[in-house]
Formats: C-alpha cells, sequence, structure tokens
C-alpha cells in the first residue's frame, strides 16, 4: 500500500511539474499534487528534491511590492506539501530553505497559483551547515576548563581572578556580556570579516574587531571581565577550528507541531536602529487593541517608536521628547576603532533611551524614558517629606517613565526618582504600574492616582527590598547587605530587579541578575512601602540538596497560578514554585539557597558547549514570557523563552520543546515577546504571538549593511495545510 501511495505521489507531483503551475479562478480553490487546495489568496504546491518529497522544510515568499518589506514563511507536511495562505495581493519571490539543503531557486509567483517547488540537496556538509542556527556553532567554542577556576590574571593563565567558576565565566559571556546585545556564531561573528583587515593571527583579528564602533568600550570591559588574554584565545581558538573546516551536529528539522506554524514578517525602523522590545496589547488583557498598531522601542539608538500597521503593511513613527533638553544621550560618542560596517559614523543617538513598552487598558503606550538629566529633584533626596524619600532617599535616575495615547496623539513625560527598566500592570484598582531598573529600589506608578490629578509626586512611590531574617512577619530596622546577620533586625538585600512581573496574588516577583542571581518575591503589604517585604530565592547551585544545578536568571515572568518561570544562563528554563518550600520563607535561614525543592531545571534545545560537562545547552535565551491567555493556542500558562541562540521562540509545552525557528533572514534574535487575541472566534487567525528583531547589531544578520529590524508575527494552524 505504502508503495503505490508513492507511485502515485511521483506521478501526480510529475504531471503538475510538467504542465508548470496552474492558475486557479478567482475565488475558486485549487487541487494539485497530494490533494493541496488553495485560495485565491494562497500561494501552495509539493516540494520535492532529487530524493523526493522534502518534509519539514521552509517554503520563504518575500515580496518589496507593499509599503514595507513583506514576508510569509510556512513549513511542509511530511509529504512536502505546502500553503502559504492569506498572501496581500504583490508579486512574490518563492524559494526552499531547509537542513541538508542549499536555498532553491527564487520563482516569481503571485497568490492563486499552484508552484510546485525544487529543493537543492546540500553537496556537501559545509555547505548545509551554513543554515544552521548560530547557537550550533556557538557550542563548538571551547572555554576553559572547571580546573582552571579560580582565574589567576594576566600573569597566569590568563582568566580573570573575579572569574572563581567555569560556570561563572559562562554567565558573563552569555546572559550577563556578549549574547545580552547580539548573537555569537552567526556568520558574522564565528568568522572574520575581510573588510576588518589584515592581522598576523586570528587574536589580533579578535582584538581590534571587539573595539569596534560605540559599543567598543563596552566590549573591551567584557572581555576584561572574562581574562583579556585567554577569552581572545577562546574566540580565535574557535574561529580556526571552524576555518579549517570543524562543524557543529545538525539540528532536527521541524516535526509535529512546529510544522503547522505560519510566520509574518514585516519591516520597520531604519538600519542605523535597534529594537529592544515590541508591545502589541495589554498584558492583563490581550483583546486589547485588536488588529492594532504594533509600537517598538530603539533603546539607545534613536528617539523615535517605531510603529506597525499590520494590517495595512505599513510603518511609521512616534517622534519622542524629553522635557529637559539637557538631557545627554545616552550612548557614548566615542569609539575606540571604526566600525567595519559604519566606520567613524556615530549611528546612537537617543536620549530618551527607551527600553520597554507596555499598553495600559486604555490603549495607551507607556515606556520606559529619560525624560530629564540623571540628577533627581528634591523631594526625591533626604530631607524630603516624600513617604518613599524618608525610607531610602534617591540621588540620581537615569531613566523615566512617559506615556503615548494614539488617540490624541500626545506623549506625557513623568519623572521617576527611581530608575526604569522593565515596566509591567498590575491587576489591582489604582492599576499600578511596577517597574524594574531602580537600582536598590523598585519603583511604581499609581496610573488611576494619576490620570486623576496628574501629580507624578504623589503618584510614585518606591521600596528597598528587605527581608524578614528576624522572622517576625513584618519590616523593621534592618542591617545593610554587606553586614552580619541581627537578630533583632531585618537585612536589607543589595540585588536590583531586572525583569519584573506582578502575580494574580497582588506579588510583585523580580530576577537579580548576577552569579548565581536570584528570583524576588516582594509583598507590598497593605501600606507600601512601610509594610513592603522581600524574598529572595537563588536557583540551586553547588546546592547538594539539589538534583540539578543551574545559575544565573535574566528575563522572567510568572503565571496564572504563581509559579515563576526565568531563563538561565545555564541553558536552561527554569520554574519556581513556592509552593513547594518545605523550610520557613522568613527567618535568619531564609536567604537565598533554603528551597531547592522549589526550582525545576528543563535544558534547552542546544548541544552544550564543549568542555561543558554540566547539564544545560549552549542556549542564552534573553527572556522568558508566559502565554498566560492561550493567545498562541496551546493553552493557558505556556511558558516561552526567546531562543536567541536557536534563532526562533521556544516553547516549552507538557515537558516538550516546540522550537519556532526563524530560518529567513538567518541571525534571528529577540528580547521580548507578547501575545494578542485579535479575533477570540476567529480560529488560529485571531490569536497568534508578536517578537521583533533585537539585536544591537542587525548588520550581522544574513542580508548585511542595510538591515532593518522585522516585526514577526507567530501563528499555529491546526495542519500544515489549513488556509
Amino acid at each position: 500500500m505504502k508503495a503505490r501511495v508513492w507511485f502515485l505521489a511521483i506521478v501526480v507531483v510529475g504531471i503538475a511539474m510538467s504542465v508548470g503551475p496552474l492558475r486557479a479562478g478567482a475565488g475558486a480553490p485549487q487541487l494539485t499534487g497530494e490533494a493541496v487546495r488553495i485560495d485565491s489568496d494562497d500561494i501552495g504546491g509539493v516540494v520535492t528534491s532529487a530524493k523526493g518529497p522534502e518534509a519539514g522544510v521552509w517554503v520563504i515568499a518575500e515580496t518589496t511590492d507593499l509599503p514595507t518589506k513583506f514576508v510569509k514563511i510556512v513549513v511542509t507536511d511530511d509529504r512536502g506539501r505546502y500553503v502559504v495562505p492569506d498572501l496581500p495581493k504583490a508579486n512574490y519571490m518563492v524559494w526552499v530553505r531547509g537542513y541538508g539543503l542549499v536555498d532553491s531557486t527564487k520563482v516569481q509567483a503571485t497568490p492563486g497559483k499552484i508552484v510546485n517547488l525544487t529543493a537543492a540537496v546540500a553537496p556537501n556538509s559545509r555547505a548545509a551547515a551554513e543554515y544552521y542556527p548560530a547557537g550550533y556553532w556557538f557550542s563548538l567554542i571551547r572555554v576553559p576548563d572547571k580546573s582552571e577556576f579560580p582565574g589567576t590574571g594576566p600573569s597566569g593563565n590568563g582568566i580573570s581572578r573575579n572569574m572563581k567558576s567555569q560556570a561563572e565565566w559562562l554567565r558573563n559571556l552569555k546572559s550577563g556580556g556578549c549574547w545580552a546585545c547580539h548573537q555569537l556564531g552567526n556568520k558574522a561573528t564565528r568568522e572574520i570579516p575581510k573588510n576588518l583587515g589584515a592581522f598576523d593571527s586570528t587574536a589580533l583579528a579578535w582584538e581590534r574587531r571587539i573595539q569596534s564602533g560605540q559599543a567598543g568600550g563596552n566590549m573591551i570591559s567584557g572581555l576584561n571581565q572574562l581574562g583579556r588574554e585567554r577569552a581572545l584565545a577562546v574566540f580565535a581558538d574557535w574561529t580556526d577550528r571552524i576555518a579549517a573546516g570543524e562543524l557543529p551536529p545538525a539540528p532536527p528539522r521541524p516535526e509535529g507541531l512546529e510544522r503547522n506554524v505560519v510566520i509574518t514578517q514585516w519591516d520597520w525602523a531604519d538600519p542605523k536602529a535597534y529594537l529592544h522590545d515590541e508591545v502589541s496589547t495589554d498584558r492583563r488583557n490581550p483583546k486589547i487593541n485588536a488588529n492594532g498598531l504594533i509600537y517598538g522601542s530603539l533603546e539607545l539608538s534613536a528617539d523615535y517608536l517605531p510603529v506597525l500597521d499590520p494590517v495595512r503593511h505599513t510603518r511609521s513613527q512616534v517622534k519622542l521628547t524629553v522635557r529637559d533638553p539637557k538631557t545627554p544621550p545616552a550612548a557614548e560618542p566615542a569609539m575606540p576603532q571604526p566600525s567595519p560596517y559604519w566606520g567613524d559614523e556615530i549611528i546612537w543617538t537617543s536620549k530618551n533611551n527607551v527600553h520597554n513598552p507596555m499598553f495600559d487598558e486604555k490603549g495607551r503606550v507607556w515606556i520606559t524614558s529619560a525624560v530629564r538629566p540623571p540628577a533627581n529633584p528634591d523631594f526625591c533626596k533626604e530631607g524630603s517629606s516624600h513617604p518613599s524619600a524618608k525610607l531610602f532617599p534617591i540621588a540620581r535616575s537615569e531613566r523615566h517613565l512617559a506615556v503615548y495615547d494614539p488617540k490624541t496623539k500626545q506623549l506625557t513625560h513623568i519623572s521617576t526618582c527611581f530608575g526604569t527598566h522593565h515596566l509591567m500592570f498590575a491587576e489591582d484598582a489604582n492599576n499600578t504600574l511596577w517597574t524594574s531598573g531602580g537600582g536598590q529600589v523598585v519603583g511604581w506608578l499609581n496610573t488611576k492616582m494619576f490620570d486623576e490629578t496628574h501629580d507624578e509626586v504623589k503618584s510614585q512611590g518606591w521600596t528597598a527590598l528587605i527581608i524578614d531574617t528576624n522572622g517576625n512577619g513584618k519590616r523593621d530596622a534592618y542591617v545593610e547587605p554587606n553586614q552580619p546577620l541581627d537578630p533583632t533586625k531585618d537585612k536589607r538585600f543589595g540585588g536590583a530587579f531586572y525583569a519584573v512581573a506582578p502575580a494574580p496574588d497582588g506579588s510583585v516577583w523580580g530576577s537579580v541578575l548576577g552569579f548565581p542571581g536570584a528570583v524576588v518575591r516582594l509583598n507590598p503589604g497593605t501600606n507600601p512601602p512601610e509594610t513592603a517585604l522581600a524574598e529572595v530565592y537563588e536557583p540551586p547551585f553547588n546546592n547538594p540538596k539539589a538534583p540539578v544545578q543551574g545559575f544565573s536568571p535574566r528575563g522572567m515572568d510568572i503565571d496564572r497560578n504563581g509559579v515563576v518561570w526565568a531563563a538561565l544562563a545555564s541553558g536552561h528554563l527554569a520554574s519556581f514554585d513556592r509552593r513547594k518550600c518545605r523550610g520557613p520563607l522568613n527567618g535568619p535561614t531564609a536567604t537565598g539557597q533554603h528551597c531547592p525543592e522549589g526550582w525545576t531545571l528543563y535544558p534547552e534545545p542546544l548541544p552544550q558547549i564543549k568542555g561543558v560537562s554540566d547539564p544545560g545547552s549552549a542556549e542564552g535565551s534573553y527572556y522568558t514570557w508566559v502565554d498566560q491567555f492561550d493567545t498562541f493556542g496551546l493553552g493557558t500558562n505556556i511558558p516561552i523563552n526567546t531562543g536567541n541562540a536557536s534563532e526562533g521562540l521556544l516553547v516549552l509545552k507538557d515537558g516538550k520543546w516546540i522550537v519556532l525557528r526563524i530560518p529567513y533572514p538567518l541571525g534571528f534574535y529577540t528580547k521580548w515577546l507578547d501575545g494578542r487575541i485579535d479575533d477570540p472566534n476567529g480560529g488560529w487567525k485571531g490569536r497568534g504571538l508578536w517578537a521583533t528583531v533585537s539585536t544591537r547589531a542587525p548588520f550581522h544578520m544574513e542580508t548585511g549593511k542595510g538591515t532593518t529590524s522585522k516585526v514577526m508575527h507567530f501563528q499555529l494552524r491546526p495542519d500544515p495545510l489549513a488556509k
């Protein structure tokens, strides 16, 4: 029976290819080959190669006929069939890309046509590997062995004396350093570009590369934290081995639900700017802003919000301003060496330094943005009568708040005493906006009060993170982070919130960078800041009670059950469930490593780095976002990692990974995502995830200099041929 089906498939495909593409009548379904049906706004067909039908490969349709560049990508089913659905009227270039292949010849097509495609089998494994995600190439890097730590400095083994363990070194390489801004392992980084110059050694070439452009100073600092000599040797050895022909293992082709994904992408922003985040809706109610505009944030690079209309395929900008014209640019204009892409040109000029946007219940866009110079006004400082300042005065804040109302086109500046980085709304009567980035404090804005009074002073508050180490259940006088415990006092935690996520129970959770890092639960109490107390939970590292070791969360989120989900630098997605803790949650022993039983670690789906024996992977996910309201179609409370090394989104469903790979252009890297429900009755077409290209170096992507950030829309069909 199988032989007969195979024979019929070959005959039908051969007939379709011999007569050429067939045109469907207006609005009429079209039948071809293995029963591929399309409508007048679809392109479909069968992908075959010399080996027969090609299952689990991508079909890419791209056009520049619309107001902004538009791409739609689908995956073939187990018989090589595909349908690219719902294409705007335009001329498209269509081609095949997949593992084990090289790109097929591009074919011009218009919607309503059957286009059977011939895939090109890779002539050798090196050619095939050019399409692997960056993380597979990164896994070839050979890091210093565990036996070489702690580092002994420039006169010793070249590893920084501050590096006490291999894990700490990896954290600085991944979520604490290079990977926090861009990929390592894409073609632009695993090789030495010719336009960088000629050098006597690969190590010297790497040293010159790291000094390039406005980020050169930061990259040199990161190199020194690892240990300059040894880090350069590691990078040079990696590049030399790849140049000599070493290849990573091959990734698996998309399987199962991964073949049901439809990816749509639009260009936005400009080639000299880089995105940090996008926002499509209100986190608390993903039906807000249905089919509406998508807004982005440009961080250091430029002073506007990029805007995409995904219905009309147009892009625009919201120009940003500051309250005080003396507000300095956020990026350092100096560069140790010119950029091989931009030369001496200063391309990052932003004063606003917008990092993270969020929609509220009224459809307004809130942003973390500098609005004035860093020196704080008097109400923030020592001697102020402000309730928060009396407990913890603040002298400076680099970034503040602003809100843009699309209905009135008005931008309102809000000067905060605390710094801001990420922000998220609580589900409370005051629509409290909680923020991270405040350094030693966590700050908030009562947006209900601000809307009613426009009083930015009374509407804001902040608190230090005080741990109830004396165990009496209330906030008392405290010792400082570097002081020993006092049985009569509490203790201040010296870390800062990086991510922030209000929980349904009224608590607010945050992640703390560093090694081993932590997640922190802040209970505001009935009268914050006077009643606010914190609980600190470190990932299980060097903890004999923990079956799996992990370290260093970066972005994190929370589900409807109060479970924390966080991306770890060890190459895990971690969950922390406070309900599983068996010991006391306050008192002198509750200072970090007191609840290993609350943690569960899931290795991310990439190979582990060479020379690393611990569980985990080469992945360096930047952020975790939880789909609390089934915006994607896999159910509620689904955690999703940004998959920065995997060049896609990593979805954990029932303990198993679903990889949503972006195969074109190579180099996808995002720092955030969200989900929106455009039509709750619209099936798969009414739901989807939204993300953006967030690398600081979009010119490192496959399409090179001139590449702009892109908005990505991920949708999940019931099967690979659904229209």
